[in-house]
């Protein structure tokens, strides 16, 4: 899926604050990443229902093992939300926002239906919903983007320059 992941993983380790020890785990958000993901999710999902907290995204990031990748994609997705389905955005609390976009990148990035298969139950547990309101929110987000989840390489790397700055 992306070109150059070695120098990839190198850039984001170093860039993102994981250290530069190479066994270092990517499997959860640093956080610098998600203090940025609290201030940006709170801008576009303004609700004060469930506003997203720094210790709700370090928990769900550990327990679901979130990595900086699925954060990238997960934001690109929200920026198209921004654009072609302003009105979702208002709707859906900044913590929902968080869960479901996480998941969806995830299972976009890592779900090949056989060993490494994403449910919506483990989800649910990590963001402490019901296994009901996750397949809700996940039809709604799939709705609200239209179903457009490919993304070309390129805007990964736009989003991680941007977080880098």
């Amino acid at each position: 899926f992306l070109p150059r992941h070695q120098q990839l993983t190198e850039r984001v380790r170093k860039r993102l604050y994981y250290g530069w020890d190479k066994d270092c785990s990517l499997d959860n958000l640093s956080s610098p990443v998600a203090d940025i993901a609290v201030e940006l999710l709170q801008k576009v999902a303004p609700s004060p229902i469930r506003r997203l907290q720094k210790k709700y995204v370090s928990h769900v990031s550990r327990e679901a093992c979130i990595s900086p990748c699925s954060m990238m994609l997960a934001l690109v997705y929200i920026e198209r939300l921004r654009h072609r389905n302003p009105e979702y955005l208002q709707q859906i609390s900044s913590s929902d926002l968080f869960l479901i976009s996480m998941m969806v990148a995830s299972k976009y990035l890592y779900d090949e239906g056989e060993e490494e298969e994403v449910f919506n139950d483990e989800w649910g547990a990590a963001g402490k919903v019901d296994v009901q309101t996750m397949n809700t929110l996940e039809m709604n987000f799939l709705s609200a983007i239209d179903w457009s989840l490919y993304t070309d390489p390129r805007e990964l790397f736009e989003v991680l320059s941007w977080l880098e700055g």
